[in-house]
This record gives structure tokens, sequence and C-alpha cells, in this order.
């Protein structure tokens, strides 16, 4: 057990019982106990495999490689349509988590076992998204903006053209994209 985790749940304001319920249960599991982006995180040979997080309406359990599993008993849940690698259990009170200890465990093996094998998941390429017209049209506009969005990360790609794309108006995308091209030119994200 991780002192780390201890502190984490203590300071829970929300789902502390709930949390450590499944800390609980995923520490029989073998894993390796660390904090990793603030939560309580577990490993397999420095892979990670489960997160533990709380939300404002619901507590969950998040497997990293979570659409690798089979999921028969339908439980899994994607956070975002463009969430592609992992999915969560939620949970909305500790006696939940108590009546789906054994599904739990066997969901958290069956992520062990995926991770042993070494399956991967296999991510939609930044060219197989949505580029807007606007956007083309900026390439067009500014030569230097293509040459220097593709030779951003795959994942900063990724952030810009879905947040362009969110947009539902084509002015909201020309006022986004207007607004970051700067930080493309620089070669930054959209969050750097």
């Amino acid at each position: 057990m991780n002192p780390k985790v201890d502190a984490f749940l203590n300071n829970a304001k929300k789902w502390s019982e709930e949390m450590t319920l499944l800390r609980g249960i995923v520490l029989e599991c073998g894993l390796n106990e660390e904090i990793k982006w603030m939560h309580p995180c577990y490993t397999l040979n420095n892979a990670n495999i489960v997160l533990i997080h709380g939300f404002k309406e619901y507590c969950a359990l998040l497997f990293h490689k979570g659409v690798l599993i089979k999921d028969k008993d339908d439980l899994l849940v994607q956070q975002t349509e463009n969430v592609q690698s992992a999915r969560q259990l939620r949970f909305t009170h500790s006696d939940d988590i108590i009546q789906k200890r054994n599904v739990i465990i066997a969901y958290i093996k069956e992520a062990i076992e995926i991770e042993k094998t070494g399956l991967q998941v296999v991510f939609k390429k930044t060219r197989e998204y949505n580029i807007p017209a606007e956007f083309k049209s900026a390439f067009k506009e500014i030569p230097e903006l293509e040459k220097a969005f593709y030779s951003l990360t795959p994942g900063r790609q990724r952030a810009y053209l879905l947040y362009f794309s969110s947009a539902k108006q084509s002015t909201t995308r020309e006022s986004r994209i207007d607004k970051y091209i700067p930080k493309i030119l620089d070669g930054k994200g959209l969050d750097d």
C-alpha cells in the first residue's frame, strides 16, 4: 500500500468509502499502487492497468486498455466519443461495488492478461479525423501553417482537430482557428 494513496483517500471530499473499497479489490489482484495524474493508479511492470477516480456524479475504475476487455456484462462506459482506449466501470454507491466485487475482479484479471500478452490498442491515425473546411482554407492562405501543424505530435494534432470540429457554426470554427494559428506556428499544442 502506497502512503500517497492513503493521503489521497483521506483528503477525498467525495467517494472516499467507494474508492477505498475499489482500492482493496484492486490490491487483491497483485498490482503495484502508485499516484499518477493525481489519482491512485495500479500498474503491472510499469504499465498502467487501472486508475481510481471520482467525479461529481460517480466514482470510477478506469481501465487504460478497456476497449480490449470483452465486457460480457456490458458494464464498461466510454467517457466521451473521442476516448479510443480507456473504459470505466462507474459506481454511485458502495453497495454497488460490494455486489459487483467478483465482476470487478474478473475485469481486472482480464486487463492484467491483456497487458501480459502484449495486446495493443490500434488508435485512429490523425489523418482519419475530419479536418474542418475552415482549417483547410487556412492551410491554403498560410502555407507554413500546414507544415507546422503536421510537425506537431499526433496527440496535439488530434486535440486541435477535435476542438476545431466541435464548434457547430463556421464562424466559431474560424475564430478558434484564427486564435490558435500563432500557437501552431510556434509548435505548441492547444494547452501548452
